[in-house]
């Protein structure tokens, strides 16, 4: 069975309404992923948004237990797929590990879905694009008959609660810190849950209000039956186009400026800070190596270590790492060589994860996993999981981690502000009227 595919010319001013139309329409399907670049300029784009609602079959949704499961479906099917792998996939990747601590938000730790429907707009903003198993200009109207939402509706106040308060929190980072100096581990990545039990939320809404405080180019909306992502994650895991695989994990952090001559002096300090190069530079070494495992021997490479990009809230170190996969490696393999990112454990991958699993207070499930899709061809792009909301919908259970890369050069404190400055826009979307 064939898709079907309509083509319909746009202009850059239609975009916001479009992105409206497509997620209220989303709306009445079960199983959706709607992920948005948000307009920001990368070499490395594909799309400017991708819309992929309800399954073409269900086999997958429910969960699979290993990634050579996705290559063979691919292999029988060669088709768009949409899903997701959560952190807890380590556990595969690395059977000596564990995850100890509750299910909460409840995803599968792995599911991918064959969509029956996929809505593309193009980088450059003049197409819209409908590949369906159904007609697509009836699809076409029906997206253009649901209205433009409002997107300044009043979200109700909730409270969240941290699983680590501050004076608990600067103790695990010393500890983290000896740990270091003990010559454990180099660098690892520490995150703090806050949750709220008992939440009543519409998640396309807050979705919509995350994504207006803080658009970042991997946003991602997902649900999965009763289970909800709300992503504004600015940070890309891996993407495959052709034979060529390319990471750009994330280190270094700073906030933005209250005007223009402070925002560029917080800039340059985050551009010279020793600290942040040094633990950006420890993670560029460790996806190199994770590359060099399917890459042609040679062929992996720096594109750009240290760049400094901007986003509403903060500031990022970012690196591009690159590499040619060898011939004949699947999908999944590729991506299961490089799993978890290396930005959201710290080095070495496997010490690393196991004292994470010891300081931690939260099980991570789905975040600082990943969500992302496959092409018809083979390539792929999936994000990082970061400054996200996670909901269940059957038990109310609402919640988002954040926190940052610990060296032995960390300044405790520092830390502490890092992870708020980080959770801002989750905690802002529900501190009352957040119309800005």
């Amino acid at each position: 069975m064939l898709r079907n595919t309509g083509n319909y010319s746009i202009t850059p001013l239609q975009v916001v309404e479009i992105k409206e139309r497509m997620l209220n329409w989303a709306k009445q399907f079960s199983i959706l992923i709607y992920l948005d670049n948000n307009n920001y300029p990368s070499v490395y784009g594909r799309f400017e948004c991708l819309l992929a609602t309800g399954p073409a079959d269900e086999r997958l949704c429910a969960g699979i237990n290993d990634l050579p499961i996705l290559d063979s479906e691919f292999a029988k099917n060669p088709d768009w797929y949409f899903g997701h792998i959560c952190y807890d996939y380590k556990n595969v990747v690395e059977p000596k590990l564990s995850s100890g601590h509750a299910v909460q938000t409840g995803f599968p730790l792995l599911s991918f879905f064959r969509p029956h429907t996929v809505c593309y707009i193009n980088c450059a903003q003049t197409t819209f694009t409908i590949e369906s198993f159904d007609d697509p200009e009836s699809i076409y109207q029906s997206i253009f008959d649901h209205p433009v939402s409002i997107i300044n509706q009043d979200i109700p106040p909730l409270d969240f609660v941290r699983k680590i308060e501050q004076h608990q929190y600067i103790d695990t980072i010393e500890k983290l810190r000896a740990h270091i100096a003990d010559g454990d581990c180099y660098e690892v990545n520490f995150c703090n849950e806050a949750y709220c039990i008992g939440a009543d939320i519409d998640p396309m809404q807050v979705f919509r209000k995350l994504n207006v405080l803080s658009p970042a180019p991997f946003a991602a909306y997902y649900r999965l039956y009763d289970r909800y992502l709300m992503c504004a994650s600015p940070e890309r895991y891996i993407r495959k186009n052709g034979r060529q695989l390319l990471s750009q994990p994330i280190k270094g952090t700073a906030r933005r400026g209250n005007d223009t001559a402070e925002d560029m002096q917080l800039k340059e300090n985050l551009q010279n800070d020793i600290k942040e190069r040094a633990e950006n530079v420890m993670i560029v070494d460790l996806v190199r190596n994770d590359l060099a495992r399917y890459c042609e021997t040679g062929s992996v490479r720096v594109d750009e270590l240290f760049g400094i990009y901007s986003f509403p809230q903060v500031h990022q170190m970012i690196s591009t790492v690159s590499g040619t996969l060898l011939n004949n490696v699947g999908i999944g393999e590729a991506i299961k060589s490089t799993f978890p990112m290396g930005s959201m454990t710290g080095a070495p991958k496997f010490k690393v994860m196991e004292i994470i699993e010891k300081y931690e207070l939260s099980r991570r499930e789905l975040f600082s996993g990943t969500v992302g899709y496959i092409t018809p061809s083979g390539d792929f792009d999936f994000n990082v999981v970061i400054r996200s909301l996670f909901y269940n919908e059957a038990t109310g259970y609402l919640s988002f981690q954040t926190g940052g890369a610990i060296t032995y050069d960390s300044k405790a404190e520092q830390e502490w502000e890092e992870m708020l400055l980080k959770a801002w826009a989750m905690e802002r979307i529900f501190a009352g009227n957040t119309n800005t």
